[in-house]
């Protein structure tokens, strides 16, 4: 069935803007106008509710009932919306229907529910466990056990009292001494280690300090979507941008409430698709915010020949274990295995709990007599092996659990009688033993702790252990398999166009491990695999210092593709790095004397002397990389779909994993070097372009590939937009140098007189030279001329 389409007000293209106390709502209108003469439609606003105090990103919601007093407060967004209107420009705002921040202190609602318990009013909010540990919410917020730091606790009135920690104490407790008043509160303030395991309330992912909000309850979803509904009835927002959506009980059952509250308002969600998988045809959505898309566009400019070969040095040079970086899918499962036994062990424990009392009480007797420790094993070997993020209602779970991933779980029991316990488990995932309430919960938290599974086990570990390529471990990539032939593209773009046409797409964003322009760079490598190689062996020659060769291969890479850049940001993102990978430190389990070595090692090597050699190497190779970074913008504001556009990058933008790619720009960015300016002008005709020809573009246009003919037509990527706008942009540009340039390859146009939008002045009919197609720059974008025929 084919949704419903969200109509009015869709965006030709966004612009994000990261909000924080330093970059208010004051600070965004005063720079409307220059982000008007863009030539986008809309801002893109990060969360703009009440959040945590301080905070740089907002998604740590404590009130939404209230816009932000430290961005400005409703008045500020409102002035900020009209200050757009004024320049023609709409609002599209981050809402974040998962989680709220767990800091009772700002939080009403949970300092409400923690004082009163479940009678509370707002204890349907909180997805809390109140059957585990006797009735009381644990809070990780202790430094040590409570006998080491329990002098470090007071009573404040009936205020309990810890550092910057403040919770509620229950009604006629506060004269209790300590130990007893500790018992009879409807929480309890434990060892922040205990979290792991003991945890009895929903998280985001593995992060203790964001609790879950059941926002399919219809009562819920009312308190906490009403003030932004009525900013959006009242025209102060005209779109959406859903975070999160996985970790939902019922992400179709949401999008659907969320869809008729809004009146089919622009929404996308942040659905991050994995290779293969698509959107669920029935949510009433524009698409996601296209992660799926900046996959794909990155897959272009990717060498396979040369990926395959800069494998094999990695794995030479780093001798990683296969399931510790050697290889993708091993990795991967490894990862998936700590991480539910280790981060998520906790959620593992209340899945095999609904399970087993499922078991115990079900009349079905093909689920009884299964111990609960088969069941856990059945579980954590089913999850392991799921290659989404998680099964919906509106998709066939069986094509997510599949028969091969039972069939291979099975294996992990020595006695075949007990591997039945799979059957049991996967049976129960699909629905085929009823739909009562606790078969329910089981596939809810079933899929909920999926979702945060995958999260954890490649974007947040296997991403930073797997590492012969920085560039293709980003959010929504296939390291296993990054390339993307233009074929496969071209048949990406058409399926978009017909499915999802206002779809969101983007490069960069603020959860991406490194900016759209870094992994342009580290792009190149896979064009010259053995000029990297020599590179590395000479900076390498000594071995000194050096605390782990996969760690040393990261940080190389890491430079490369910076280029120039404060040893701080460099030391900040490596840190970030070897935690994440968790195989010599961690953020739980830090190693000092390691990490200490790693910041020896990254200020000797990288951003030392030996590191101009690198910086030598990106400089030789700069042709090439502006190729790839005008190449992808070009690219991206062309295609189907509705282009995102993050602070900063309409010029060159260099960042790093989240803090640094979420630093304030300065508006409007220093175009420095010829790259950048190129960058900025290929951007502004592009968006220029979408904004005077939105039908080319949008949800009734076209999309038809062109092919190239000649020696060189492999190196020439191009698509037609309605048979109005033809983009054309150079592919493995390094290579095409290599094997003699262009030549006489041509690109066939379309009929008619086509202007180059790029290089005004120029035009070009039938079979256009490439070289000379690409004169001035290694992309083309033209655009018919008068009343030619139609494409």
């Amino acid at each position: 069935m084919t949704p419903e389409r969200p109509d009015p007000a869709v965006p030709t293209a966004t612009y994000r803007l990261q909000l924080q106390p330093e970059f208010p709502f004051g600070a965004a209108a005063a720079v409307v106008p220059y982000l008007a003469s863009l030539g986008v439609s809309h801002l893109h606003l990060s969360p703009v509710l009440e959040a945590v105090p301080g905070s740089l990103h907002g998604y740590d919601v404590v009130d939404h009932a209230r816009v932000r007093e430290e961005l400005g407060g409703e008045e500020g967004l409102r002035a900020l919306a009209r200050t757009a209107r004024e320049h023609g420009l709409g609002l599209v705002v981050d809402i974040v229907p998962n989680h709220m921040a767990m800091a009772p202190r700002h939080n009403r609602a949970l300092w409400e529910v923690l004082r009163e318990g479940p009678k509370s009013p707002y204890a349907r909010w909180f997805d809390i466990d109140w059957e585990a540990q006797d009735g009381q919410v644990l809070l990780p917020v202790l430094g040590g056990p409570l006998g080491e730091v329990i002098d470090e606790l007071r009573v404040d009135g009936n205020v309990l009292r810890y550092y910057d920690h403040a919770f509620p104490l229950r009604e006629g407790t506060e004269d209790l001494p300590l130990p007893q008043l500790l018992d009879a509160q409807w929480y309890r303030p434990v060892w922040w280690r205990l979290a792991r395991t003991e945890l009895n309330y929903r998280r985001f992912f593995s992060i203790s300090e964001l609790i879950g909000v059941r926002v399919e309850d219809p009562e819920v979803f009312e308190a906490t979507h009403a003030t932004l509904l009525r900013l959006l009835h009242e025209g102060v927002v005209d779109g959406l941008r859903v975070d999160h959506p996985d970790g939902l009980a019922d992400p179709d059952g949401y999008l659907q409430r969320l869809h008729e509250a809004t009146g089919g308002r622009w929404t996308v969600v942040e659905k991050i698709l994995s290779d293969g998988e698509h959107l669920p045809a029935s949510w009433p959505v524009a698409g996601t915010t296209g992660y799926d898309a900046l996959r794909h566009v990155d897959g272009l400019f990717l060498d396979p020949a040369g990926l395959g070969e800069l494998l094999g040095q990695y794995r030479r040079f780093a001798a990683p274990q296969t399931d510790r970086g050697g290889e993708w899918a091993a990795t991967v499962r490894r990862a998936a295995y700590k991480v539910l036994t280790h981060e998520l062990a906790t959620e593992v424990d209340r899945l095999t709990r609904v399970a087993s009392r499922l078991c115990v009480t079900s009349p079905e007797p093909a689920l009884r007599d299964r111990a609960p420790w088969a069941l856990r094993t059945a579980l954590q070997e089913l999850l392991v092996r799921l290659e989404v993020y998680r099964p919906y209602a509106s998709v066939d779970a069986a094509s997510v659990v599949t028969q091969e991933a039972a069939a291979e779980a099975r294996l992990a029991f020595v006695v075949p009688e007990e591997a039945a316990a799979v059957d049991v488990v996967r049976d129960l995932v699909l629905g085929r033993y009823g739909d009562g309430p606790a078969h329910v919960e089981f596939r809810t938290r079933f899929a909920q702790t999926a979702s945060a599974l995958r999260a954890k086990s490649v974007e947040d570990t296997a991403f930073y252990r797997y590492v012969p390529l920085l560039s293709a471990t980003e959010v929504g990539g296939e390291p296993g398999r990054p390339a993307v032939a233009p074929e496969e593209f071209h048949a990406y773009c058409a399926r978009v166009q017909r499915d999802w046409p206002a779809t969101g797409t983007v490069i960069s964003t603020h959860d991406t491990k490194r900016s759209g322009d870094v992994r342009a760079a580290l792009h190149v490598l896979t064009e010259c695999p053995d000029r990297w190689a020599d590179v590395l062996a000479e900076v390498t020659r000594t071995g000194e210092g050096v605390p782990d060769a996969q760690l040393a291969w990261a940080a190389w890479q890491t430079v490369f593709g910076l280029g120039p850049a404060d040893e701080e940001r460099v030391q900040g993102a490596l840190l970030k790095h070897v935690r994440e990978a968790g195989m010599y430190t961690s953020w739980t389990e830090q190693e000092p004397p390691y990490e200490e070595a790693v910041a020896r090692f990254v200020a000797a090597g990288p951003c030392g002397g030996p590191g101009e050699r690198v910086a030598a190497l990106r400089d030789s190779l700069e042709p090439h990389i502006r190729a790839n970074v005008l190449g992808a913008a070009l690219v991206h504001l062309t295609m189907p779909g509705v282009p995102d556009v993050y602070q900063g990058t309409e010029a060159e933008y260099r960042a790093l994993v989240d803090p640094d790619n979420r630093r304030a720009v300065r508006f409007p960015p220093e175009a420095s070097g010829a790259t950048s300016a190129d960058k900025e002008a290929v951007t502004r005709a592009a968006l220029a372009l979408r904004a005077r020809r939105p039908d080319v573009f949008g949800e009734a246009a076209t999309y038809a590939p062109l092919t190239a003919e000649g020696p060189a037509a492999a190196h020439c990527v191009a698509f037609v937009r309605s048979g109005q706008v033809l983009t054309a942009v150079t592919r493995l540009s390094l290579r095409l140098a290599q094997a003699g340039g262009w030549r006489e390859t041509r690109l066939p146009l379309p009929p008619g007189r086509w202007a180059d939008v790029l290089d005004p002045g120029r035009q070009f009919t039938g079979h256009a030279r490439v070289e000379e197609l690409f004169g001035r720059l290694p992309v083309a974008l033209l655009e018919r001329a008068g009343e030619g025929e139609p494409g």
